[in-house]
C-alpha cells in the first residue's frame, strides 16, 4: 500500500514547488484535482488534452519526480437542477475520464450529485427522512428520472475509455453511505466504486470498518482518502449531528474535520489498514487535509508521520506471515 495526498492542498503552490515538497516528505503518489470543486491548480486540463508535447511534458515532469498518480478528482454535481451548472460539471467531468485515460491513470473520482425535488427546481434536494410521504416519492423521482439513467451512460462512456469512477459517499448527495454505493453500483454497472473517505461516515454514525467489508465483497473499493472526523459529545447530544454551521465555528459545531489520528487513535487506523489489506486494496491512502484547527503543514505532516508508522508495522507483519 502506498502513501499519497490529495494536490488540493498545495492549490497555492506552484506543481514543482508542491511535487518536490510531496517527495521531501517521503510520499509516492498524488491525486489531482481537474476541476469542479476542488479546481484544477495544477492540472492544464484543455492544453493537456489539446497537446501530445504538453501532454509528454507534464507527464514526464511527475514521473521524474518519482510519483504515481492515483487518480483523477472532479467532486461536483452534474445532475444539479441549475441546468447550466449541471452542464459545466458534466463536462469536466468528461474531460477528466478522457484525460485520464491519457495519462494512464485508471481512476476518476467524483460525487454522485444530487438532483432538485423536480425538473422546476432551483437547489438540489438530499432527502434525510422518510416521512411526510413527500420525501419517499422524491427519492423515487431523483433516482429514477435522474441518477440512474445518467451515471448508466456516464459508467459506459467511462468503461470505453479503460476507467473506473470512484465515489465519495458525502452526505448532500445522493450516495453517501453503503447501501447508496452498491445500489448505483447494481444500477449502473461495475466500473462503479468508492473513493472511501471514512471521515463522512463517521459523523453519520456509521462504522467505517463494517462499509469496507461489505463494499469490498463486491470488489467496489477503488481509491482511499486519508481523513478524520471529531464528534463533540456535548454538542451532538444537544442537537444531534445533522449540522449546518460553518466548519470554522468548531466550538459549537457537532462535529468537525481532523487530521489523521485526533478523530480516532492508532488503534482504529490499524484496523482500517488491516482491512483493506485483508479485502485485497493494495493502492494509495490519500492523504485529505481539512482540519481548520491545523495549518496545512501541521496537520498533513502529523497525517503523513502517523500513517506512515502504521504502514510500516503493517508491512514488517505482513513479511513475518509470508
Amino acid at each position: 500500500m502506498k502513501l499519497g495526498v490529495m494536490m488540493a492542498l498545495f492549490g497555492q503552490q506552484s506543481l514543482e514547488d508542491a511535487l518536490e515538497y510531496v517527495v521531501n516528505s517521503g510520499l509516492d503518489a498524488i491525486e489531482l484535482g481537474v476541476g469542479n470543486y476542488p479546481g484544477s491548480p495544477h492540472v492544464p486540463v484543455d492544453k493537456l488534452l489539446g497537446s501530445q508535447v504538453q501532454l509528454n511534458n507534464y507527464k514526464a515532469q511527475i514521473r521524474d519526480k518519482g510519483i504515481d498518480i492515483s487518480a483523477l478528482s472532479c467532486h461536483g454535481n452534474p445532475l444539479h437542477p441549475d441546468s447550466k451548472f449541471a452542464k459545466t460539471n458534466h463536462e469536466t467531468h468528461r474531460k477528466a475520464v478522457k484525460l485520464a485515460k491519457k495519462l494512464g491513470v485508471d481512476v476518476v473520482i467524483n460525487f454522485s450529485g444530487c438532483p432538485g425535488d423536480s425538473d422546476k427546481a432551483k437547489y438540489p434536494n438530499w432527502v434525510t427522512c422518510a416521512w411526510p410521504p413527500d420525501y419517499e416519492k422524491i427519492v423515487e423521482w431523483q433516482w429514477t428520472k435522474k441518477v440512474i439513467p445518467y451515471w448508466k451512460k456516464e459508467a459506459k462512456f467511462a468503461k470505453d475509455n479503460g476507467i473506473k469512477l470512484a465515489f465519495e459517499m458525502h452526505p448532500g448527495f445522493v450516495v453517501y453511505n453503503t447501501e447508496t454505493m452498491l445500489r448505483l453500483r447494481d444500477a449502473c454497472g461495475d466500473n462503479i466504486g468508492a473513493n472511501f473517505d471514512p471521515s463522512h461516515l463517521f459523523w453519520q454514525g456509521m462504522d467505517p470498518i463494517i462499509s469496507l467489508r461489505e463494499l469490498g465483497k463486491a470488489d467496489a473499493i477503488f481509491h482511499v482518502h486519508a481523513k478524520d472526523c471529531q464528534v463533540d459529545a456535548g454538542n451532538a447530544a444537544k442537537n444531534g449531528v445533522l449540522d449546518y454551521k460553518p466548519y470554522g465555528d468548531e466550538f459549537n459545531r457537532s462535529w468537525i474535520f481532523r487530521t489523521i489520528g485526533y478523530g480516532h487513535g492508532r488503534e482504529f487506523w490499524c484496523d482500517f489498514v488491516s482491512t483493506l489489506r485483508m479485502i485485497g486494496y493494495d493502492g494509495v491512502l490519500s492523504i485529505e487535509h481539512e482540519d481548520s484547527l491545523m495549518s496545512m503543514n501541521e496537520g498533513f505532516q502529523r497525517a503523513v508521520s502517523f500513517l506512515k508508522e502504521i504502514l510500516l508495522y503493517e508491512s514488517v507483519g505482513e513479511m513475518w506471515w509470508a
